[in-house]
């Protein structure tokens, strides 16, 4: 129910989407004469219950005050001494917290922010953390610009950006972004709304005073704690407790890569804040219960990565509730752990986290509190969302040249770009092989068949090519290697992808090298995104026309083009290793995009070229280099 009394003019405040130390004294000021009745609320919200997170405890029969998008006055229904132009009620909800993510790639959803926010927010997501090595990677001179392009527009998702540290992963790749001290400081001291340095991913570059990334990183670690903020870590692999006290003891704050309930409490016990993802949260939950664990104050949960398809069947961070409860934590410590606990560790309480004042007026009505059962959500002080559905006209944001030309490949490649040359008058060569998810400390040997003067693949033992094609130089320089158990083995088929963590160049993989080119080639046309050919045909391409990582449009629209796709793959033959889980292989191998990854855990791994890899071929963890062939 609403109602509507006259209003009084005040003076116009600073527009607050976007923090900034000056405009905030002008409006805590003005929410201190609001909360004495001095100055008139613009609506107020009465709710049936409402969850004090601070405390752990309900409240019945209560009022929030709201003044433009801030609270400015909580407590018992009819207490407030002032006037209130609009009163909504909701007696029959209970208010919560709206959602936060403490670490979330919101790229891995390939929307835009601001269809990300019209995606997320009915699922009560009102504000990110944005783990932005993603598009760092791409154009890192705009990278916070970007985030907040979708928040100056009306957005009402609150996203704090932290800078990426792996910009770039690893000191052997280069392109689109290079941050050190200067770049760090500068986004700290410009913005408010930056929390703090994204993920520190290279160990090895932090603890070795030799490897040349040192210095760059360390440079941003110095002007995170410069400005008091958060040093989020990455600890995949992380298992031995010489290597975790270590890391700890840099200054790193948190991991969200642990595995098992075992992982999580050495971490713990060495002051790491634990950030649970869904993939082995109700695991790891139900254990520390089961061990008697009480204290649930320095855990959140966390998305880390998740497309818009998944989103649209899952949930958002809802989900990662319900899988808590479902554990068998108490809803209220579950929402914990999605409000107030991620909003101190990232010291964002201030804005965030709580219904409280001075907060922004962020709430989710809950119609059931056990099965976490969305009725409505509020953002910004007004309704966003109800029954699922996002209420608000979508800001138009046509993106610049600078976040929509991304993909600099200033050629047509040909499949001459992907042979592997044979040494003259040889008939086989050894071969450096790896396979998606390789994480042993050297790469696989394999003898494979050498035919006109180029070295083949094996179909028969699950041997294919593999290639990274630089997408910022214009140079368009290629690195090929073979690949075990991935890829087509259907004849001229390719499948390439603009989004390969963490440097985010092109990868390509195919049973020919004219496909693999084709694909290439195709996304050149579209900047980035999917390319799948087909038996020589181009069969389905889904374009991330934004940065190569994201599309401006509706998850719906997107999620239409990626089953198309996979409608198209459905048909070609799949290689498979069976050493890996069935829930990736066999099948379309979309988790290439993660086979890629540089920075963890840090062992034998393919690159664009580069002076310190002319082939591209790598050991991150010690700068050795190897021949593909011999």
């Amino acid at each position: 129910m609403v109602q509507m009394t006259q209003s009084r003019q005040i003076p116009p405040l600073p527009d607050d989407l976007i923090i900034n130390a000056t405009d905030e004294v002008a409006i805590r000021q003005h929410l201190a004469l609001v909360a004495l009745g001095k100055r008139p609320a613009d609506r107020s919200l009465r709710v049936g219950r409402l969850l004090d997170v601070n405390g752990r405890r309900w409240h019945e029969d209560q009022e929030i005050v709201v003044s433009g998008r801030r609270i400015a006055w909580v407590g018992p229904a009819g207490a407030y001494p002032g006037e209130v132009i609009e009163r909504v009620e909701e007696p029959d909800l209970a208010a919560v917290p709206g959602f936060g993510e403490v670490h979330k790639h919101i790229e891995s959803s390939h929307l835009t922010p601001e269809w990300e926010a019209a995606l997320v927010l009915p699922h009560g997501n009102t504000w990110t953390c944005e783990a932005s090595h993603e598009f760092s990677n791409v154009n890192g001179d705009r990278n916070l610009e970007f985030w907040l392009t979708a928040r100056r527009a009306g957005s009402p998702m609150k996203i704090f950006p932290l800078p990426g540290s792996a910009v770039p992963p690893t000191a052997y790749e280069w392109g689109g972004g290079h941050f050190g001290y200067d770049e760090q400081r500068a986004f700290l001291e410009s913005q408010m709304m930056v929390a703090g340095l994204d993920e520190v991913m290279d160990w090895p570059a932090v603890w070795n005073p030799e490897n040349p990334s040192h210095e760059r990183l360390w440079g941003m670690i110095r002007a995170t704690f410069e400005a008091r903020g958060v040093v989020e870590g990455h600890a995949a692999g992380m298992r031995a407790i010489n290597d975790i006290n270590a890391f700890a003891a840099a200054g790193m704050a948190s991991d969200h890569e642990a595995w098992t309930g075992e992982e999580v409490r050495d971490k713990l016990r060495r002051g790491l804040f634990m950030e649970l993802r869904p993939h082995s949260l109700k695991e790891i939950v139900a254990g520390l219960l089961t061990e008697g664990q009480e204290d649930w104050s320095q855990f959140a949960l966390c998305t880390d990565d998740r497309s818009a398809s998944d989103t649209l069947k899952i949930g958002a961070t809802d989900h990662n509730v319900r899988l808590a409860i479902e554990a068998g934590l108490r809803p209220e410590t579950a929402i914990q752990l999605v409000t107030i606990n991620p909003a101190r560790h990232m010291r964002l309480t201030p804005w965030v986290g709580a219904i409280a004042p001075g907060r922004f007026a962020d709430m989710v009505l809950l119609a059931d509190v056990p099965t976490l059962e969305i009725a409505k959500v509020w953002a910004d002080g007004r309704q966003v969302a109800a029954g699922g559905k996002y209420l608000e006209p979508i800001p138009r944001i046509d993106w610049p040249d600078w976040a929509t030309k991304t993909v600099n490949i200033a050629r047509e490649l040909t499949a001459a770009d992907f042979a592997i040359p044979a040494a003259p008058g040889r008939e086989t060569m050894q071969a450096a092989v790896l396979r998606p998810f390789h994480w042993a400390d050297e790469f696989i040997t394999m003898e494979l068949p050498a035919r006109d003067g180029e070295v083949q693949r094996d179909a028969s033992r699950n041997v294919t090519k593999f290639a990274i094609v630089d997408r910022f130089s214009g140079e368009g320089r290629v690195a090929k290697m073979f690949w075990l158990g991935t890829g087509p083995s259907t004849p001229e088929t390719a499948l390439a992808c603009s989004m390969g963590h963490d440097k985010h160049n092109i990868w390509v993989v195919g049973s020919s090298d004219a496909a693999m080119a084709q694909a290439v080639n195709a996304l050149r046309q579209t900047q980035g995104g999917w390319a799948l050919v087909r038996e020589g045909q181009l069969a389905a391409t889904v374009p991330y026309e934004v940065g190569g990582l994201m599309t401006c449009r509706p998850a719906q629209e997107l999620d239409a083009e990626m089953q198309a796709l996979y409608r198209a793959a459905d048909g070609i033959d799949w290689m498979y290793e069976p050493t890996f889980s069935p829930r990736w292989w066999p099948g379309f191998p979309e988790r290439l995009a993660f086979a890629t990854l540089t920075c963890a855990p840090w062992r034998w791994a393919l690159v664009a070229p580069s002076p310190l890899a002319p082939e591209g071929f790598v050991n991150v963890a010690t700068g050795e280099t190897h021949p593909i062939v011999w």
